[in-house]
């Protein structure tokens, strides 16, 4: 009987080692799949490169910033969905279907070298005033003052500009007819 007390130490003792050799199997696998702050290729690969207890707090920070990253991507997505899915809603009220969302509409006033832009849009189509933008620039004009209001579920964006010396005369009518194309084309998708 003296021999099963001792045969059952050792076998706890084995028991214990080869659970603290799993663990620590488990830690270094752990360890490998979190990316590290410091640049450990200067350290000598003999020399331990963390404690155990700074391996995991460095993984469970890894873990918390990907949780917040995802958090973070979710949104914009979920931001950007919503977009196209109201800029769609937005264009199929251009086309007379009644959606509650306010088409868009665009007037330029002519005034000497000088164009003014007044673009109206619904909260939902906030992207026109950037593309009226691109349009003014691309066609040499430039921009002088921009401003925008918001009443309740409309945007009212006001764009003073400067048409150059070297746009040709007729420079301020194209570019008002091709912002005006812009907004139908908008308009007809």
């Amino acid at each position: 009987m003296e021999n099963n007390p001792s045969s059952s130490r050792t076998d706890r003792k084995t028991a214990e080692r080869n659970r603290r050799n799993q663990m620590k199997a488990l830690y270094s696998q752990l360890n490998s799949l979190v990316p590290h702050q410091n640049s450990r290729v200067s350290i000598p690969p003999s020399e331990p490169v963390l404690s155990l207890p700074d391996q995991l707090n460095e993984a469970a920070s890894y873990i918390k910033r990907l949780q917040t990253n995802l958090e973070k991507m979710k949104e914009k997505k979920d931001s950007l969905m919503g977009v196209e899915r109201t800029n769609y809603a937005s264009m199929t009220s251009c086309n007379g279907t009644t959606t509650g969302l306010r088409p868009p509409q665009i007037k330029v006033r002519e005034m000497g070298s000088t164009l003014e832009v007044v673009l109206i849009t619904g909260l939902d189509s906030q992207f026109m005033f950037n593309e009226t933008i691109r349009v003014l620039h691309e066609e040499g004009a430039e921009i002088i003052n921009a401003s925008f209001s918001v009443v309740e579920d409309t945007v009212f964006h006001t764009i003073h500009s400067k048409v150059e010396d070297s746009v040709p005369s007729n420079g301020a009518a194209r570019i008002s007819e091709r912002l005006k194309k812009f907004v139908q084309d908008d308009c007809a998708f």
